[in-house]
């Protein structure tokens, strides 16, 4: 009787630490990564997209083991979207607690250089959840926009580039407000006093940098050109801003302005029309609207891309002197061969 007691001891003993040895290799599977990586989780809430990137991407040493344990802690029914980093000191425990309780890795979102909404929009899907038209539907929606204080045309004005922190999974319009209260932070006090000084908008800085920012090829003659679109706007004088006529042709590139482009018939050419155009023609930077409201105090009216091709200009006080650098600049273009 007491070998058969014994007997069950010992069995029972081994039983129990062959399932603690069993359970301990699971629970210890890891990754074979050297650096964080990235597992995305996105609407669809697709358990088989999952394991593919749990295997391919954070390359687990044991798949089935993951499958187990992820079966065991109930799972596979609970798949919630964002963005997850698996480091190389986590086990699949961890990753999937990590998984299960939605404990996500933000982004850190960037955009800068940006011309269009349609720029805009493919910069941000690819850092984030949404798709690129599902977000321009509402840029180009002037209910939506006007709910944040802009239309469709303005819209470009209220996103500040910078670098912002954001969960992968965030929708549009938790997205949008975030940018709005980032672009009411950036417009404090100080900076909305320095706009009134100038007799401009909010909305008009930020167009007015975006034109000067196209005109300038470097960031330190943005001060300069600002101030001269300034003097234009305080006599009523038209921009005549060849960006301008860019966007409104819609071809960035051209290389000589041309009468044809000047008379197209746009709010947004500033050769037929006074003033600003109706919103930006591209989403300025910083830079660029700090150098509106800092703008260089001068004389000058006119100005034109210096002959040397350096990207500079030249500047005049009055049309005569213009007109002179102008003949210049297109003699350069004509021995370019620049038609």
């Amino acid at each position: 009787m007491k070998k058969t007691i014994l007997y069950i001891v010992i069995t029972l003993a081994v039983v129990v630490v062959a399932l603690g040895v069993y359970g301990y290799s699971i629970l210890s599977t890891k990754f074979n990564i050297n650096k964080t990586t990235y597992i995305y989780i996105d609407q669809t809430k697709s358990y088989d997209n999952l394991i593919n990137q749990v295997r391919d991407s954070a390359k687990v040493e044991n798949i089935a083991n993951f499958n187990k344990l992820a079966s065991l802690l109930n799972y596979p029914g609970n798949l919630k979207t964002g963005r997850y980093a698996v480091t190389p000191d986590m086990n699949i425990k961890d990753l999937i607690l990590d998984l299960r309780s939605g404990h996500q890795s933000p982004v850190k979102l960037k955009f800068n250089n940006i011309r269009t909404k349609e720029d805009f929009a493919i910069r941000i899907s690819n850092q984030l959840m949404m798709t690129e038209d599902d977000l321009l539907r509402v840029l180009d929606n002037d209910n939506k926009c006007s709910e944040l204080g802009f239309d469709s045309r303005t819209i470009t004005a209220m996103f500040i580039p910078n670098t912002y922190e954001f969960y992968w999974d965030i929708s549009i319009d938790s997205f949008l407000q975030k940018m709005k209260k980032e672009y009411t932070k950036f417009w404090n006090a100080d900076r909305t006093k320095q706009a009134e000084a100038i007799g401009l908008t909010l909305i008009e800085v930020s167009t007015l940098a975006s034109i000067v920012e196209e005109e300038c090829t470097f960031s330190d003659e943005y001060p300069m050109v600002a101030g001269l679109y300034i003097n234009r706007l305080h006599i009523g004088q038209a921009l005549q801003a060849d960006p301008t006529v860019k966007f409104a042709v819609g071809d960035f590139d051209l290389r000589r302005i041309l009468n044809k482009h000047l008379e197209v018939n746009s709010p947004y050419n500033t050769y037929i029309h006074t003033g600003l155009p109706p919103g930006p023609i591209r989403i300025p930077s910083i830079k660029g609207l700090e150098a509106v409201l800092n703008y260089k105090k001068h004389d000058y009216f006119y100005m034109c891309a210096k002959a040397d091709f350096s990207g500079y200009h030249d500047f005049a006080k009055t049309y005569a002197e213009h007109q002179a650098n102008a003949a210049k600049y297109r003699r350069a273009l004509t021995a370019r061969g620049i038609f």
